[in-house]
């Protein structure tokens, strides 16, 4: 899986990026036909804002998060990305 990180107004520290990192190694777990994912952290005065646009094998997911701590918005976004991942693995399933 190949993750493309993006910072608006935001310096991508290798924290930041270790932290996403980290995140995304657990959504693999789940689901192994990810073959990208593009990340953007951008800040907008006292928001910090994560948004991820996630490409899975026939399917493409989006999930946005915004909150006070960049930290708290990328775990509220990976875990939207989650449920979609899950969703999309139960509909490969049935088919």
């Amino acid at each position: 899986m190949q993750i493309n990180l993006t910072g608006h107004h935001v310096e991508i520290t290798d924290s930041l990026r270790n932290y996403v990192d980290t995140k995304f190694s657990k959504l693999e777990r789940h689901f192994d036909h990810i073959s990208n994912v593009h990340v953007i952290l951008n800040v907008e005065k006292l928001n910090q804002k994560a948004e991820a646009k996630m490409h899975l094998s026939g399917a493409e997911v989006f999930a946005s998060a915004e909150d006070m701590d960049m930290y708290a918005a990328i775990d509220s976004m990976v875990d939207k990305l989650d449920r979609q991942v899950i969703k999309h693995k139960e509909k490969l399933k049935k088919h």
